[in-house]
Parts: structure tokens; C-alpha cells; sequence
């Protein structure tokens, strides 16, 4: 074994967004690319010497090379040990509960989380803080600084290290800790829910499927929904990680989980069904004859949240993103809880999770989480909804309309267009970003505006100001529309469209969304003119 310094050059736009840097699978495996990424991110947090790391993906193409080459630089940096996933996998959550559990000083995790995957696919890196949390704005601006001025990076030349069984080994002076990605995970489920009556209730006759999306939340969901609560063999289903999730779109959502969507709409439908993503951080809940939206999901889960043991004790408080439906602040005020309105990204709640003012947060793209990690946890909602279903022997539906009956109902819907021209997309939110003053009073569809404006976030706890985080129109009786360019795309922008309607008329609680909705979808193509400046006449996708 030898380490080598090779000399390389800056690549340009490894820029980390959102979760990370993500592009497309052919340009991570091109010349120096990964290793520049990596490189940078090292000597971003002051460099790997003498530290432990945690490093693990979602499977998909490319993570197993990944994963060897960032081995060999972590050893080549001085890193005193890493604790990797068996076979180099480890869900998000997991991923973050163990940089917790074993009070590292981070962890790096492979995935693009619900995009798809296979080498004309997508992958991404991103770096966790030893909170569990994703990397904040300031440290990911210093990784990006360091990939605009590097010369070389450091890697040791040295055969593959074998992650295929638990167990522990060297890499020059490096211990390689190789673990199984399920059982402490495992575990802390145990510990927050009532596994005893989720048992009885699939013992009693409760039937459910879970659609893995042939993703890396495969072998967590068969450990614990039929190992652990004993929900019949074939519950679990597409439940073996794949490099190319089977040829599907890992995003747990009605358009590319339609064949359980399908089942639950039909005559045989399970009582419960769910799906998670790529990386296991997203979920969809499903009842038979419904579709749960995150938004209302989030609400439920935060109203009920006090059925399960670990929140026996209550909430400490919730947090939302901005384009979160505002379901859950209803839930908030009746309750009396601290509510927080925060930028899409979950890296915005870790401060309000560390500093004990948040329990329950959750993000409209299917992401909910707790403060048992840093990180927005698929499986964890499935569990939590068992646990509520459990404890009050009641329906999904009858759950939903209880909560609509007591908290009014926010019909809700995402409109994405995606690979739009980068330039277009962002001259039409320029131009709805000049307009936005004189918004207020003007009538669209029939509706109102009540006020407009452009999201920025001040963080209660550390100060830091975040702007331009999306468009907001709001109106009269409720409704909202949000704007956004998304940051998870690797090609062209993806213009996301969030609408809103507020209703408690206990006689238009059951509307079918569309119905709800048509009034701020038309109000929304009006006051910003998606067709005029794109030429598209509907999204590419609706969930």
C-alpha cells in the first residue's frame, strides 16, 4: 500500500444543493471527479486525520466503487476509522443515526435519494454533520470553495477492502469497521413504538404491503415489519436493493408507485400500504380507497403523535417547510404547540431539533422525521401510523375524516415541470418576483390576493438568514400558491408549483382534489403565465 498525491484541477459546477452534489452517473465516474468532490469536502472540515467517519449509500450504480475510492482516500487522509454499511449500504436515516449512536465526526453518504439510478441515471455524495444532519449552508459553501482552488488529493493505491461481511479490518492505518446497516436501526424503532400492539393488530388480521421500490429500505422494511411484527411473507414487496431500482423511479409518489396506488384503489386492497425512496428518507402513505398527502400526513402524525411511547410525554414543538401545506400549524395552535415555518431542505430543522424546540417536522415531497435522528425517516412514518392505527383501532380513512372534521381540511397538490430551460424558468420567476407588490387586491380565477411576497427564513437559534426561497401568494378564505426552482434535478430546472385550499364547510370535506384545487390551479398559471413563458399547457408531473 502506498498513498499517492495526484495532481488534478478544478471542475466547475460542484456546487452542493440541497442534499448534497448531484449529477448525472457518467459525470461522478468521469476523470477526478468524485475525488475532487471528496477532497474538498475533507479539507472543507479540516481535514480526516485522526477522525471516525460514517459511509454508506443507497445501492445504487456506482456506490460500491464509490465507497472503495473514498476508503482509500479517508486512509490516505489519516482517518483513524470508518464505519461502513455491509456491502456499502445504509439508509439516510440509518446512516444518520449511527453518526449519532457512535458520536462520529460525520459521515458520507451515496445517493440522489428518489431520483432515478444506473450508469445514464443519477448520483450524488452528500456530507453529514456529527449531529446526523445534512451539511448547513456555510459548510457546504466551503466545500464548494474548495473545489474552485484544488491542485491534488490524496489516495492510498490498495485492493478493495471486503465489505461483504460485518467485521472489522485495516486499510493502511485506517480501521475499516464493516456493519450490518439494519440492526441499530432496528433497534431504535423498537424503543420509540409499540411494537407489541403493532403485532397484534397484524395478528388480529390487519393486512398492509410496502412497496420498497427495489431501494435500499428492502431490507430494514422485511427485518422489521415481518421479522420484528410479523406481517406475512411477500408484505414487503420489490424489497432487494438494485443498482437501477429495477428500472423504475424510486419516488414514492401516485405517478411512479402507481401499480400500489392502483391495488389500493382496488377491490382487493390491503387495510395500509406505504412506499419509500431510494435512500429511505421519503415515505407514502396509503389507505384503502385513499392517498394520504404528506402535508395531511404530517398533520395526522403530529396530532396522534402522543399514542406512541417515545412521545408519550408530548411534542416539543413542530416545523413545516414553506411549502408545506399549513395543516400542520392548525394542528399547532389547537394544541398549543411551538410552530416553525422553515426553507425547503432538511438541513433547516437540525437547529431547531438540537436546540429542543421542535419534535415533528416534516416536508410536502413525502418527508417526515423526528428528533430520534437528523434526518427525515420513511420507514419511521410507516412505523408511527402503525403505532396510531394500533392504538385506536380505527381506519386510515376514518382517521383522516376525524382530523378534517376537527381541524378543517387544506386540499393540496405539487405541480412539477421539469427539464425546463434554465434561463426561461428563471425569467418567469424574475418577472413574478418584480409583479409581487402589486399583487394584493387583484382577482384571479375569482379569487382574491390577500398578500405576496418572497420567502426568507432568520433561524431562531443561530441567527443565520436564508432569502429568495420561494414565491408566495396568499388569499382571501385561506388558499396559497407557492413557486419554487428546485435544487434535486440534474437536468435543466424543474419548476415546482405548490397550491393550497382551505376548507371547513363540513359538507366539502370529501371534494375530490381536483375540484377543490380548480380555482388556484387556474389563479396560478394566470399570475405567473407558465404557459405563455414555457409553452407548457400542464406538468409533467402532479402528485
Amino acid at each position: 500500500m502506498e498513498k499517492i498525491t495526484v495532481p488534478t484541477r478544478p471542475i466547475e459546477g460542484q456546487k452542493p444543493g440541497t442534499s448534497g452534489l448531484r449529477k448525472k452517473t457518467s459525470v461522478f465516474m468521469g476523470p477526478h471527479y468524485l475525488e475532487n468532490f471528496i477532497q474538498a469536502t475533507f479539507s472543507a472540515i479540516g481535514g480526516v486525520a485522526g477522525k471516525t467517519l460514517v459511509l454508506g449509500g443507497d445501492g445504487r450504480y456506482f456506490n460500491n466503487q464509490a465507497a472503495q475510492v473514498i476508503l482509500r482516500m479517508a486512509a490516505a487522509g489519516g482517518a483513524a476509522r470508518v464505519i461502513v454499511g455491509q456491502d456499502a449500504l445504509l439508509s439516510t436515516p440509518a446512516a444518520s443515526h449511527l453518526i449519532r449512536k457512535r458520536a462520529t465526526d460525520g459521515g458520507l453518504i451515496l445517493s440522489a435519494s428518489h431520483n432515478p439510478g444506473g450508469p445514464d441515471e443519477d448520483f450524488g455524495v452528500k456530507f453529514n454533520m456529527p449531529n446526523g444532519g445534512p451539511a448547513p449552508e456555510e459548510v457546504t459553501a466551503r466545500i464548494y470553495a474548495e473545489t474552485t482552488r484544488l491542485t491534488c488529493y490524496d489516495i492510498l493505491e490498495a485492493q478493495d477492502v471486503d465489505l461483504s461481511q460485518p467485521g472489522t479490518t485495516t486499510l493502511g492505518g485506517m480501521v475499516v469497521e464493516v456493519v450490518d446497516p439494519v440492526a441499530d436501526y432496528a433497534a431504535l424503532m423498537a424503543g420509540l413504538f409499540d411494537f407489541d400492539a403493532i403485532r397484534a393488530l397484524i395478528a388480529g388480521g390487519f393486512t398492509l404491503r410496502f412497496d420498497a421500490m427495489h431501494a435500499v429500505t428492502g431490507p430494514y422494511a422485511r427485518a422489521i415489519l415481518q421479522g420484528m411484527l410479523g406481517a406475512p411473507e411477500g408484505s414487503v414487496i420489490n424489497a432487494v436493493p438494485q443498482p437501477d431500482f429495477g428500472g423504475g423511479h424510486p419516488d414514492p409518489n401516485p405517478i411512479w408507485a402507481k401499480p400500489l396506488v392502483d391495488l389500493m384503489m382496488g377491490p382487493d386492497a390491503p387495510d395500509f400500504a406505504a412506499a419509500s425512496d431510494g435512500d429511505g428518507d421519503r415515505n407514502m402513505v396509503l389507505g384503502r380507497g385513499l392517498y394520504v398527502t404528506p402535508s395531511d400526513s404530517l398533520a395526522v402524525l403530529a396530532a396522534n403523535a402522543h399514542l406512541a411511547p417515545g412521545y408519550a410525554a408530548g411534542l416539543k414543538g413542530v416545523a413545516r417547510s414553506m411549502p408545506t401545506s399549513r395543516a400542520v400549524d392548525r394542528v399547532a395552535a389547537a394544541r398549543g404547540l411551538r410552530c416553525y415555518e422553515t426553507p425547503t431542505g432538511w438541513k433547516f430543522f437540525g437547529n431547531l431539533l438540537d436546540a429542543g424546540r421542535a419534535t415533528l417536522c416534516g416536508e410536502e415531497s413525502a418527508g417526515t422525521g423526528s428528533d430520534h435522528v437528523r434526518e427525515k425517516d420513511g420507514l419511521w412514518a410507516v412505523l408511527l401510523w402503525l403505532n396510531i392505527l394500533a392504538s385506536t383501532k380505527l381506519s386510515v380513512a376514518q382517521i383522516l375524516h376525524a382530523h378534517w372534521r376537527e381541524f378543517g381540511r387544506n386540499y393540496y397538490t405539487r405541480h412539477d415541470y421539469e427539464a425546463l430551460d434554465a434561463a426561461t424558468a428563471e425569467a418567469m420567476l424574475d418577472d413574478l418576483r418584480a409583479r409581487l407588490p402589486n399583487l394584493p387586491g387583484r382577482v384571479f380565477a375569482g379569487r382574491t390576493v390577500a398578500s405576496a411576497d418572497e420567502f426568507a427564513y432568520d433561524d431562531p437559534v443561530d441567527g443565520s438568514h436564508s432569502a429568495a426561497q420561494g414565491l408566495r401568494i396568499a388569499f382571501e378564505g385561506g388558499a396559497r400558491i407557492v413557486y419554487r426552482l428546485s435544487g434535486t434535478g440534474t437536468v435543466g430546472a424543474t419548476l415546482r408549483v405548490y397550491l393550497e385550499e382551505f376548507v371547513d364547510d363540513p359538507d366539502r370535506l370529501d371534494l375530490a382534489p381536483e375540484t377543490a384545487l380548480a380555482a388556484i390551479i387556474a389563479a396560478a398559471d394566470q399570475i405567473a403565465g407558465i404557459r405563455a413563458h414555457t409553452g407548457r399547457s400542464a406538468p409533467d408531473v402532479t402528485t
